[in-house]
């Protein structure tokens, strides 16, 4: 019997009510790479085929990233995968050829295609890549309503096909990278841009296409982040720590594990997990034989790390009360919305107001909260806001927090609203 005959047999069966229909989803066809595994490129005269190879492609280029975090100290990318029309897809390790500058010129007047490009974009940049044009497939799926945003998820939604799984993980410092780790990374790109056509299709069909390139523009143009202040602040169980000598010990453990994991290249937590620095500091040990009984510290480490982590508990008890760290950090806008209740009601009514107003748009119009407007740019705007709520001094205020004008569109008239209901 032919395949077209068994068919038509098991309609038939259906169709009588001699055999229920299987609940079952039809499988997923898994993505095959269309030329295969490319080679990976890690010497200058093959990164030079490589640039004019992209240079005379076509179309938008598949772009992607991979780093070895909590693996290697800082975000650097351990390989960079790469597709366009034209030029096939390509593997570069970014250890053998650091700067790609050359090849980032070349497709410097391209639609970069990338999924999250905020993960991506900082290791980048580090080795000569910055677009000035970027489509972001995760973000457009965002905008676009869908619940899961991951590239595999999307890929077989959209596409109707299964990314391999279990390699985003790894350690992708590793040399040589195994062959079925480079598979994962080719195929990465491989239906990139297919999914950037088919995810425009269905933006534009919603009416928010515009939308997607005023924020795909905002993220092209964002300028690197600052580095953060205080960074040792954002200890895990930091919440613990409540006394001025305690965050002193904090702030030495994690300031002399930093040196420790910059010099070794190593993740940070591979040196000292943040729970036995919170312990350090809960416990203030007076010598190293007390710090060893502490979780975190166990008969595995070294008398010299001992003696290490001991000296910077050791610094911390030293220092004079003028030179222990503040509790909390200088606040850069509003306080915690918890406090305004006390501190301000009525810019508590506000922000209850506004965020009631923002949920109720942003379910009409099937995007997160979090992409029609900032949570943040909501708190700084109800608890600082234009001495007359229009809509034009609000649509003002929202762009000084960095607004883009579809939000600025969209959400001005109801949060002038939430802020002229108080006033009232």
């Amino acid at each position: 019997m032919t395949d077209a005959q068994k068919t038509a047999a098991d309609t038939t069966l259906r169709a009588a009510g001699d055999s229920p229909p299987d609940p079952r989803p039809a499988p997923v066809p898994l993505l095959e790479p269309r030329e295969g595994i490319p080679p990976v490129t890690a010497t200058d005269d093959a990164l030079a085929g490589i640039v004019a190879a992209f240079a005379a492609g076509t179309g938008p280029v598949a772009v992607d990233a991979e780093r070895a975090s909590g693996y290697r100290y800082g975000q650097r990318a351990y390989l960079v995968q790469l597709r366009r029309e034209g030029a096939g897809s390509v593997l570069i390790d970014p250890v053998g050829c650091p700067d790609l500058s050359a090849l980032g010129e070349a497709i410097g007047d391209a639609e970069w295609v990338l999924h999250a490009a905020t993960q991506d974009l900082p290791c980048l940049r580090d080795i000569g890549m910055v677009p000035t044009r970027l489509f972001d497939t995760e973000l457009a799926g965002r905008l676009a309503g869908f619940a899961r945003v991951g590239l595999g998820a999307m890929v077989e939604n959209v596409l109707g096909f299964a990314l391999e799984k279990g390699h985003s993980a790894v350690d992708w410092s590793t040399r040589p990278l195994p062959e079925p780790w480079l598979r994962y990374a080719a195929l990465d790109v491989e239906l990139l841009v297919d999914l950037r056509d088919a995810l425009e299709e269905e933006l534009t069909q919603q009416g928010k296409l515009e939308w997607a390139r005023q924020e795909f523009a905002a993220i092209a143009a964002a300028p690197p982040p600052p580095p953060r202040k205080d960074p040792w602040r954002r200890t895990s169980g930091m919440h613990k720590v409540r006394r001025r000598r305690q965050m002193a010990v904090v702030r030495e453990l994690w300031t002399a594990r930093d040196q420790v994991a910059q010099r070794r290249d190593v993740s940070p937590g591979k040196v000292l997990g943040d729970a036995a620095i919170v312990e350090a500091a809960l416990s203030l040990p007076p010598n190293s034989h007390a710090l060893a009984g502490l979780p975190g510290f166990g008969h595995r480490m070294g008398r010299r790390q001992l003696e290490q982590w001991q000296a910077a508990v050791d610094r911390a008890r030293a220092l004079p009360e003028s030179e222990l760290p503040q509790p909390g950090q200088p606040l850069n806008g509003p306080p915690p919305p918890r406090a305004w209740a006390d501190k301000d009601p009525a810019a508590a009514a506000r922000l209850s107001a506004a965020r009631a107003a923002v949920t109720a748009l942003a379910e009409s119009l099937n995007l997160p909260q979090e992409n029609l407007i900032t949570p943040d740019t909501v708190r700084r705007l109800c608890w600082e806001p234009p001495a007359e709520p229009t809509r034009e001094s609000v649509a003002e205020a929202l762009s000084g927090h960095g607004a883009r004008p579809w939000q600025i569109e969209q959400v001005a008239p109801l949060l002038t609203e939430a802020l002229l209901t108080d006033a009232g």
